[in-house]
């Protein structure tokens, strides 16, 4: 079952601008909602951020109910002091952190409607990963940066679409709205954002941007990680990405050379070893050919396509610049298990979002293409090359469409069968010849074996059918046949 867009990857950054050396960041600019150090909030394009290319969640939709899983012995308030007695946090921290928790439910108190439910969404996410157990000195700059940003943001901003990415004028960092639990860092959209602000040489935003981010990462198995702090797709938080780790170090390995800040590189190091443990602590997936790397550490038996040839980019151009021997192995792993992947996700005229799912639509389609051809630059391995051309190919190339029923009974209904090659939006008309039309109908399909309802007239002769089709990139493709109605069988 597809499932709505998502937001955290729903800020997914565009193949061109995360994966190409060489690529125009402005091309690639991005619209968002800045907020101002006096809760004012103005609209401006951000060139530096991709544009938003979505995630799907998993079977089991956006959201899982936080509220529900909240109960238990443990609080925030509670943690906080737990980690202050053994000495993991200073009283400085366990106060500010304090303060700002009970600041945090003194505004949702005062606030009313979508404001105070979203701000309320956040602290009973953080209520929920404290029940847990999993409230930890390493998590907390991010959990409660969260918090202070939703309190700034529902106190002042305006209500948000689904989907809309957010910054604050006094912050590189970019933030993503998923209603129902307010808005979340989007560590993809911001260390894409990293890798353009590396494409443009604008080292000034680059170092504040990584210098914010540095802080804000967790430990997981003894590994470097960026986290989400929100539920979906049935994960509950927190959880970490394949994708979303590769891009960082990705971006933190070419900052180091463009900054001369070794400190980077030794972090991505660091966060190297999340490619190593097995989920749902780590991405890593082993086959029988090599190793898959997830998008969701929680969901293993998902395997998107894109988000798979998107972490290998991040992981060979981390062990380029690193000459890291570890980085170069967990690349192999995962090439000699995405050559079979990327031939499977190739339909013959477009590309699977998922091994086993439904297929892509236009921008995860262009999207996997650009990143295909990001790693054949890299690789100029055939598989990747000769998918991504066939997968550019697809964009501009119509769909074409087979009609497969022929001869049918007069009177009753049937099902009228026939065959396209990808996602389009399909048209059926059919006439009698010589006459007037007597079924038009359309829908938007996948590609393969389709069918669309008729109810055949009593009249035998001879039907025109002509299906038009439009894909998703407005190509259109058109072809005609006819099917023969023959007279009602005998009564036995």
């Amino acid at each position: 079952m597809r499932s709505v867009r998502l937001l955290l990857w729903t800020s997914i950054v565009a193949g061109a601008l995360v994966g190409t050396v060489h690529t125009s960041a402005a091309a690639a600019a991005s619209g968002v909602l800045v907020m101002d150090r006096s809760g004012h909030v103005h609209a401006r394009v951000d060139r530096a951020l991709g544009p938003d290319a979505g995630w799907q969640a998993p079977a089991g939709g956006v959201a899982a109910s936080v509220r529900a899983r909240a109960a238990g012995g443990r609080t925030v308030r509670g943690e906080l002091k737990r980690l202050l007695a053994a000495h993991a946090i200073d009283a400085a921290t366990a106060a500010a952190d304090r303060r700002a928790f009970d600041d945090a439910l003194r505004t949702a108190r005062r606030l009313a409607g979508t404001r105070r439910s979203e701000l309320q969404a956040v602290i009973d996410s953080l209520h929920g990963i404290a029940a847990r157990g999993q409230l930890t000195a390493a998590r907390l700059p991010e959990l409660f940066a969260t918090l202070q940003r939703n309190r700034q943001w529902w106190t002042t901003g305006p209500l948000l679409s689904y989907g809309q990415r957010v910054e604050f004028s006094d912050s590189e960092l970019v933030w993503e709205y998923y209603p129902g639990q307010g808005i979340q860092l989007q560590v993809l959209g911001t260390f894409g954002k990293a890798n353009g602000l590396w494409d443009a040489r604008d080292d000034v935003r680059l170092r504040a941007l990584l210098d914010e981010m540095l802080p804000l990462a967790s430990q997981r198995g003894g590994a470097l990680a960026w986290e989400y702090d929100f539920a979906f797709g049935g994960g509950v938080p927190p959880w970490t990405s394949a994708m979303s780790q590769a891009t960082g170090i990705q971006a933190l390995a070419r900052a180091s050379q463009e900054l001369h800040q070794p400190a980077y590189l030794a972090a991505a190091g660091r966060a190297l070893k999340l490619f190593s443990l097995r989920p749902p602590l780590g991405v890593q997936l082993p086959t029988r050919t090599g190793v898959r790397y997830l998008l969701y550490s929680f969901a293993p038996g998902q395997i998107v396509i894109n988000a798979f040839v998107q972490t290998l980019v991040g992981l060979y151009d981390y062990a380029q610049i690193a000459h890291s021997a570890t980085a170069m192995r967990l690349f192999r792993a995962g090439d000699r298990q995405a050559r079979l992947d990327v031939r499977a996700a190739n339909t013959g005229g477009w590309s699977l979002y998922q091994l086993g799912g439904p297929q892509s639509d236009l921008s995860y389609h262009e999207l996997l293409t650009g990143f295909l051809q990001n790693l054949c630059q890299r690789t100029g391995t055939p598989v990747y090359c000769q998918t991504g051309d066939a997968f550019a190919r697809d964009l501009k190339t119509p769909p074409a469409m087979t009609l497969l029923t022929r001869r049918v009974r007069a009177g009753g209904s049937v099902l009228v069968r026939f065959s396209l090659s990808k996602p389009s939006r399909v048209g059926m008309t059919i006439r009698r010849s010589g006459g007037g039309t007597v079924l038009a109908t359309s829908a938007s399909i996948s590609g393969g074996a389709h069918a669309y309802a008729w109810s055949v007239p009593s009249t035998p002769g001879s039907y025109d059918v002509t299906l038009l089709g439009t894909d998703l990139a407005g190509n259109v493709g058109r072809t005609t046949g006819a099917i023969a109605v023959v007279g009602r069988a005998p009564r036995t």
